[in-house]
């Protein structure tokens, strides 16, 4: 009874009409008849003017007189796919073709799907949306899949058979309901233009294509030419200083999200040197219009896992600095020998996409480790464990152990390098006890002038020239520490320097 006392008194101290319905809504009940009443003699809401997200228009560019990019960069993300580091942030590009019928080529991911939007509303400018093409479906570039399709009810999606699946996985629609997958050759004429679908298994997922504009030669590369950094205003790769401030992101970026499949990529290559191209529009970084030849010379050598430079790199993993300065002390001796360039990088501190990829640039490496727990340095175990991960193959070799007392770090290094494809050891293992000596700079010295010699170098004329002493021929091994000492035989009053017993506790090592 109070309820409806209360429902009464309010009705009659609100306004009429549709702030009466509000109220008793809020009261728990409105009338059937009043309702209606209030609907109809409410008056009808003014459209939306305002913007619809706040990122802001006007932030597109034609690459053509009908191809827009309206991509977005992300310079705030420090790791892409939470792995690899990205201080210069990353570009998600989209492209969109104003023809006859109007075509979307991929999204971003979902961190600029805002700004995205904004851009594609505008780009159309009221047109509706026919299509969306989807080359590849991871999603920082096919999270707005979805929200287009909820945006344009009635645009065709196109995908390959493979990314069928994907659609179900990640949205839970059939493609069937939306649109329809192509398979390679298969074609769609927009009006002017005819674009034609090329498979591109594995580069680097199994459903990936790339579209070529047969009309205007531009090539949709999907992930294949692309790079880390954001793009700051300037678009087109002709317009940065590429080589310089541009190519190692393009090569880790290669190299580490790619260069597993270099079969793969070669695959395409090899169909993309059948059909004329003008420019190369990929899903991260700038777009090729100019000097494609240069950029396409890269991914070959890098699929072919063929070194892209003569050069050596240098990476050490050390915990007290003796082997980090034998590591040093070889690079001066290269330098001294006529490199350029040589590359020092410390496994512990250097991200390790880095390292894959100047392992990728250079032809000759050189791995030096301290034995840790009667094995390789963890760091360093972990990145020649992600060389063989990512394929390198058809490289030149060189190994340095340390040990203060039971060194194998370097007979376990080269089982790892020896199991990758095409892997040749140049030089005999230096191996050092604790820091250089007279004995393991010579070691050291020898080493640098073996990879000079392979790499078409003369010895420096500067340094000693004389060879190291002879090695041992045995190793014996302390039964109780597990201290070994080299040297022909043991005397009969040879006792241990770490745990005192005598040569009775000591075994040689076969």
């Amino acid at each position: 009874m109070q309820t409806d006392v209360s429902r009464r008194n309010f009705i009659k101290t609100v306004a009429a009409g549709a702030g009466s319905a509000a109220g008793l809504t809020m009261l728990g009940g409105v009338p059937q008849v009043f309702a209606a009443q209030a609907e109809a003699e409410a008056p009808a809401a003014p459209a939306f003017e305002g913007k619809p997200k706040f990122a802001g228009v006007h932030n597109v560019r034609h690459i053509s007189e009908d191809l827009v990019y309206l991509g977005a960069s992300d310079s705030r993300l420090a790791l892409f796919e939470n792995v690899y580091t990205i201080p210069r942030g990353v570009s998600y590009n989209a492209y969109l073709l104003l023809d006859e019928k109007t075509v979307l080529l991929d999204t971003v991911d979902r961190s600029v799907s805002g700004q995205f939007f904004e851009n594609l509303a505008y780009a159309l400018g009221g047109r509706p949306l026919d299509y969306l093409i989807v080359n590849h479906m991871e999603p920082d570039h096919a999270s707005a899949v979805s929200e287009v399709l909820v945006r344009w009810p009635s645009v065709q999606l196109i995908c390959s058979k493979a990314a069928e699946g994907m659609m179900r996985q990640f949205f839970g629609f059939e493609v069937s309901a939306h649109g329809y997958t192509v398979q390679e050759g298969e074609q769609l004429v927009t009006g002017r233009h005819t674009l034609q679908f090329v498979m591109a298994p594995m580069v680097h997922w199994p459903e990936v294509m790339m579209t070529y504009d047969i009309t205007d030669q531009v090539l949709f590369s999907a992930d294949a030419f692309g790079t880390f950094g954001a793009l700051n205003g300037n678009l087109f790769a002709d317009e940065v200083n590429f080589e310089a401030e541009w190519l190692p992101d393009a090569r880790r970026y290669y190299t580490n999200i790619v260069g597993k499949y270099g079969p793969q990529v070669q695959d395409v290559l090899k169909k993309a040197a059948g059909i004329p191209i003008k420019t190369i529009c990929p899903l991260h970084g700038p777009i090729w219009r100019d000097n494609l030849g240069w950029f396409i010379d890269r991914y070959d050598k890098w699929s072919r896992y063929a070194p892209e430079e003569d050069a050596v790199v240098v990476v050490y993993g050390s915990v007290y600095g003796g082997t980090e300065n034998a590591a040093k002390v070889l690079a001066t001796r290269l330098s001294q020998g006529g490199l350029r360039n040589v590359a020092v990088y410390d496994v512990s501190k250097v991200h390790v996409s880095e390292l894959i990829a100047e392992c990728f640039r250079c032809s000759h490496l050189v791995l030096a480790s301290i034995t840790y727990n009667m094995d390789i340095f963890t760091p360093m175990k972990n990145f020649i464990g992600d060389l063989a991960a990512h394929n390198l193959q058809n490289r030149r070799f060189a190994l340095i152990e340390n040990g203060s007392w039971s060194p194998v770090s370097g007979s376990r290094m080269a089982q790892e390098m020896g199991s990758m494809k095409g892997m040749t050891q140049v030089g005999a293992l230096v191996s050092i006890r604790s820091t250089t000596n007279e004995e393991s700079f010579a070691q050291l010295t020898a080493l640098a002038d073996a990879l000079l010699t392979d790499m078409g170098h003369a010895a420096p004329a500067t340094a000693a020239t004389e060879q190291p002493a002879a090695q041992a021929t045995n190793r014996w091994v302390c039964t109780v520490c597990g201290y070994i000492e080299e040297r022909d035989e043991l005397p009969d009053d040879f006792t241990c320097p770490v745990c005192g017993v005598g040569k009775d506790k000591f075994k040689k090592v076969e």
